[in-house]
């Protein structure tokens, strides 16, 4: 277990390098320049200086080594200074915003807690959501369970986030009032109304995100159930009486999550994307919002550091996906032997 999670780590470091390199060659072919929003009357050298201080008279190369080594030393120094209280990255140049001229983690720090409010809350819902109702639709296959499990699997799939938000808005916050059409980030929890006050204004997007979680794992959820229920194993503990909740829930849950959870680990960072349009609709201050401004500034650096952090979910989730996998079934964690020549 342990050589394999060595393996697959160092696997993982080369593999979010090169994707690291891909992100940052993108964006520095994309159009957009910093000092196109100055005004005119700044002269030709004082705008050089000013693209000198931003680091952008450097080649291409050097700029990506300065990057990578402010993404690796410098910011990880940064955050156990903050948190230890020691002075590791006293006087380093730190990722700076092109519009803020501030540093892009502080900027991501500020607004990470309500993107994994929002997010975490409604992967966490619709994982549980969508591993109960592949169970139940497979214990009554071509029952109206599994007929509603298809319809919420066919709906999360087909409707896209920003018409499902629309639908809500309109019909919980807009025509019944229950809950607020729009996303308090201002919203200080001091006491239990003002956790009501948070509790409420949370339902409309996670329902809107855990529904696509939801399709998204069902569908293999009632699979790979059905699959484990016709072995010989789950006959066996049939044959010798034991409870069909224990044969469903203990027996037959643990074999069907063996495909499915690398989807919920490889899911869980390709919910921002979602979590960005979510946040755009209903005003959440997140990280997705930060994102989409950003772009319409051509704030590169705070882009470029975006997707890289997102590059790094996905390979921590699939390492992670990995260490889970030999967990559940020890047999994937064994080393592989070369058969024997007879």
């Amino acid at each position: 277990m342990r050589s394999r999670t060595l393996a697959r780590i160092a696997i993982a470091l080369p593999t979010l390098l090169v994707i690291w390199a891909a992100i940052f060659a993108l964006l520095e072919a994309a159009p957009g320049d910093p000092m196109a929003e100055l005004p005119a009357t700044i002269p030709a050298e004082v705008r050089e200086a000013m693209r000198e201080a931003l680091g952008l008279g450097q080649a291409a190369p050097l700029r990506f080594a300065l990057w990578l080594e402010q993404m690796l030393l410098i910011e990880p120094a940064v955050a156990i200074d903050a948190l230890l209280g020691t002075s590791l990255a006293a006087g380093e140049a730190r990722i700076l915003s092109w519009q803020t001229r501030g540093p892009v983690m502080a900027l991501i720090a500020q607004r990470l807690p309500q993107t994994l409010a929002v997010m975490g809350g409604a992967y966490l819902i619709g994982t549980l959501a969508a591993i109960w109702l592949g169970v139940a639709s497979a214990r009554r296959r071509r029952g109206a369970l599994d007929r509603a499990g298809a319809v919420v699997a066919s709906l999360g799939y087909a409707l896209p986030p920003f018409f499902t938000a629309a639908v809500l808005i309109y019909v919980f916050g807009i025509s019944l009032g229950w809950t607020p059409t729009v996303y308090d980030t201002t919203l200080d929890v001091t006491d239990w109304a003002s956790f009501g006050a948070q509790m409420r204004q949370m339902i409309l997007p996670i329902a809107v995100l855990s529904l696509q979680t939801t399709a998204q794992i069902t569908r293999y959820m009632r699979a790979a159930m059905l699959d484990t229920l016709e072995r010989d194993h789950i006959r066996a503990a049939r044959a010798h009486g034991l409870p069909e909740r224990r044969v469903i829930w203990h027996r037959a849950l643990r074999n069907s999550l063996v495909p499915v959870v690398p989807v919920i680990a490889l899911g869980a960072p390709q919910i921002f994307a979602g979590a960005i349009i979510t946040e755009a609709i209903f005003g959440v201050n997140g990280v997705g919002q930060l994102l989409v401004t950003s772009l319409r500034q051509a704030d590169l650096p705070t882009v470029q550091t975006i997707a890289a952090l997102a590059a790094l979910a996905i390979v921590l989730a699939n390492l992670a996906s990995d260490i889970v996998l030999g967990w559940i079934d020890p047999r994937l964690a064994a080393p592989e032997t070369a058969p024997r020549n007879a």
